[in-house]
């Protein structure tokens, strides 16, 4: 399965099957890519959904025993198998010996999150002091940017980009607010070029030269949640700095999709939540780091109990004894539940290893990318067909797993039908359908009964937009 290093995606799809004397969107091909993949193994430490299941479903369309299309795990990962059993050891011991639990076990309680730390530092890149396994998302955020961001009179701006997740962008203006700042002014918003969907780099980096002297905080996201583009976060961090700013990123969307190496590119500050891509359910605890640099210079401006040193929390002496770096950033007790899924999740990344997941994640996209540029580009499409289009950049470096598409039709009808068809995959406004095949459960052959599939759904929904425009 795979390719050396100077083959892309559509040569290796190519190259299978010249060797199996076939056309490349043959079922054939993806069988022999799944035949293949040394990861295929992990798609059974998941619960895959079956399509009797599902909500939407038209059991007159679909087999109600087979397995899903289940390519929504950048909004929602699987389940674990293990998560049950993790959850139970810890309710059990509950239930056996009470308060015990905060001491024994293979997580303690009052440590949970501190012994599963070692499984995180391979998926961003980092030590284990500069990791923190805490709160949700947007609360991890506003902790570090109560550190990171102080404004002065002439470096007052946060940069980020026009079209941030909601919650990103509220969490920044209430910053600007909680200072007393005007946000029309203070929140540089960068917006990507007339007629197109993503930001260039080049771009980015102009107005960091061009403004930096101004700009106290870069805050973007490292993989953006509607388009699918991977910033370059090493290039952004270098060029931030250089002009004084911090820099930090959100990184809902990149981690457990994309390597990462926070230490060695210097990031200032991240945080991340790990129901997504890391498969902790819905709510899972979130993560946040900070660069070992600051470990002794920039402190929470909210303190709590558990950001004071273990050796001496219990004295209750109220004589703060806090942790160097993020873990002093902790406020409460970690929610041991929580840790449980995670814990199941993290296992199993430790096992697969970023990088072999990165590298089928990139054959596994191209493949998808291949097949829907052969059925449905412009150029293939007939005068009255469908034409589909892949905002997402093309360029591997710049993506994860994840191809937002967009179509010639309106998507209401297009997603309503993959839905019936047991696809699981979402909408987005203004006019995106987002599609993830996961490498870590997702297969080749998902890929090519997805395309099946959105064939099917496109043919109903075409019927469903004439008869409207007749009714019309």
């Amino acid at each position: 399965m795979e390719p050396s290093p100077l083959e892309l995606p559509a040569d290796t799809v190519r190259r299978i099957a010249s060797e199996l004397r076939c056309h490349p969107t043959d079922e054939r091909v993806a069988l022999r890519l799944d035949e293949e993949d040394k990861l295929r193994h992990f798609r059974e430490c998941f619960y895959i959904p079956k399509m009797q299941d599902l909500p939407p479903i038209d059991l007159s369309l679909v087999n109600k025993d087979e397995e899903a299309i289940y390519f929504l795990g950048n909004s929602l990962g699987l389940q674990p198998k293990t998560v049950k059993t993790y959850l139970e050891e810890e309710l059990d011991k509950w239930a056996k010996m009470g308060a015990y639990g905060h001491d024994v076990g293979k997580r303690p309680w009052i440590i949970g999150d501190e012994t599963i730390l070692g499984l995180m530092t391979d998926i961003v890149g980092a030590n284990e002091k500069e990791i923190a396994l805490m709160n949700g998302l947007t609360v991890n955020l506003h902790l570090l940017l109560l550190s990171f961001f102080k404004p002065t009179p002439k470096r007052y701006k946060i940069l980020l980009e026009a079209k941030a997740f909601p919650s990103d962008h509220y969490a920044i203006e209430s910053q600007l607010q909680l200072h007393g700042l005007n946000i029309e002014k203070s929140m540089r918003l960068i917006k990507p070029r007339e007629g197109e969907e993503t930001l260039r780099l080049e771009d980015i980096l102009e107005i960091i030269e061009n403004e930096g002297d101004s700009i106290a905080v870069i805050l973007f996201s490292g993989l953006h949640f509607y388009t699918g583009q991977l910033f370059n976060m090493p290039a952004i961090t270098k060029a931030g700095q250089a002009k004084g700013c911090l820099v930090g990123f959100d990184l809902a969307h990149a981690v457990g999709n994309v390597e990462l190496h926070l230490h060695e590119w210097g990031v200032d500050f991240a945080c991340w939540c790990s129901y997504k891509y890391l498969n902790t359910g819905a709510g899972g605890l979130a993560g946040a780091f900070v660069h070992e640099k600051h470990a002794y210079t920039i402190k929470p401006a909210l303190v709590g109990w558990f950001g004071h040193e273990l050796s001496t929390r219990f004295k209750m002496d109220n004589k703060l004894q806090l942790i160097p770096g993020v873990n002093g950033f902790r406020i409460s007790n970690p929610p041991i539940l929580l840790v449980c899924s995670l814990h199941a999740s993290l296992e199993i990344f430790r096992q697969a290893t970023m990088k072999a997941l990165r590298r089928k994640s990139v054959l596994l996209t191209g493949y998808l990318e291949y097949m829907i540029k052969h059925h449905f580009s412009q150029d293939k499409a007939e005068t009255k067909k469908t034409v589909v289009n892949i905002i997402t950049p093309s360029r591997i470096e710049d993506r994860g797993c994840q191809l937002t598409l967009t179509f010639s039709i309106p998507i209401k009808y297009i997603f309503q039908e993959l839905e019936k068809r047991g696809v699981v995959c979402d909408k987005r406004d203004p006019n995106g359908i987002r599609v993830a095949p996961v490498p870590l459960y997702n297969s080749f052959h998902d890929v090519y009964k997805f395309i099946n599939l959105l064939i099917s759904a496109l043919d109903s929904a075409e019927t469903k937009v004439a008869e409207f425009s007749i009714a019309t």
